[in-house]
């Protein structure tokens, strides 16, 4: 009898463990395959996107990159990108930072309604901003620069990443700070010295997020930016489609360009991101 419960508990965990593979290898199929699709698609003729779609490329060619490097706006529609994604990143870890210390170490009146004022900020649709966003822009003449493009990204960057590193700051005890201030640390050096370390993973993830946000935004991009020498690369990419005929192959192959620097910066700091996610659930 003994003999037979355990070879029925050990067929319980063969196919336990079967299930388990299954829905892992069915979870990275559905991730992997539109970046696959996406990939072989660049890298495709028109006729070829156009004939009965097939799982594989029978006849590589790289001009619909060549399309798009050939006159070089895509190329500064990228650099803009960057320029905007980071510097909003960099102004929102900063302030925010700041911001969500003060909310966690500090007692005052309405504290706790001005994090909820943060919180509804940031949950506030984009479609109901983009227009008196864009009149501020007009009158205060910073429409249509990059300049006035970071400035509405930090609307929403900002309560995002105060919101995410208050939780942050709480998991760093408290005791760490009284040390550093008996030994002669300020406020703001135990910020810097103490909390901000301690915080990094937390940090990182969400620096990333505020660069994946700020990178990918498009609806207020759509707005403000008119000139060429201005667009975003998710604006590039939404003016090349010109007509009813999608191009395919110049989209899909600026779509893969547009991901290298965040499939990147997600490698890069993978090891960081999966600390930053469970750093501000468990305090102490």
């Amino acid at each position: 009898m003994q003999n037979l419960n355990s070879l029925r508990t050990g067929a319980n965990v063969r196919i336990g463990a079967a299930c388990t593979y299954l829905a892992l290898v069915l979870a990275a199929v559905s991730v992997l395959f539109p970046i696959y699709w996406m990939v072989i698609t660049s890298l495709k003729l028109p006729r070829e996107i156009y004939r009965m779609p097939s799982l594989w490329i029978h006849n590589a060619t790289l001009t619909n990159y060549k399309l798009l490097f050939g006159d070089g706006q895509f190329v500064a529609a990228i650099l803009n990108s960057l320029i905007v994604s980071v510097t909003v990143t960099v102004i929102s870890i900063a302030i925010s930072s700041f911001a969500a210390y003060s909310m966690v170490r500090f007692r005052y009146r309405f504290r706790g309604f001005i994090g909820k004022l943060i919180l509804f900020a940031y949950l506030t649709p984009t479609s109901l901003l983009f227009i008196p966003l864009s009149i501020l822009m007009a009158q205060l003449k910073l429409g249509n620069s990059l300049f006035g493009l970071i400035l509405v990204y930090l609307t929403f960057s900002l309560p995002l990443s105060t919101w995410l590193l208050q939780g942050y700051f709480r998991s760093v005890p408290r005791e760490l700070e009284e040390q550093g201030q008996i030994d002669g640390l300020t406020r703001l050096g135990a910020l810097i010295r103490i909390v901000l370390p301690l915080s990094a993973p937390g940090i990182a993830a969400v620096s990333i997020f505020t660069f994946t946000g700020a990178w990918n935004e498009l609806l207020l991009a759509l707005v403000l930016i008119t000139s060429e020498n201005q667009r975003t690369a998710p604006l590039a990419l939404n003016y090349l489609i010109t007509s009813d005929t999608l191009p395919w192959g110049p989209l899909m192959a600026g779509a893969v360009i547009s991901s290298v620097p965040l499939m990147f910066l997600y490698f890069v700091a993978q090891h960081f991101m999966v600390q930053g996610l469970t750093a501000g659930s468990v305090k102490g």
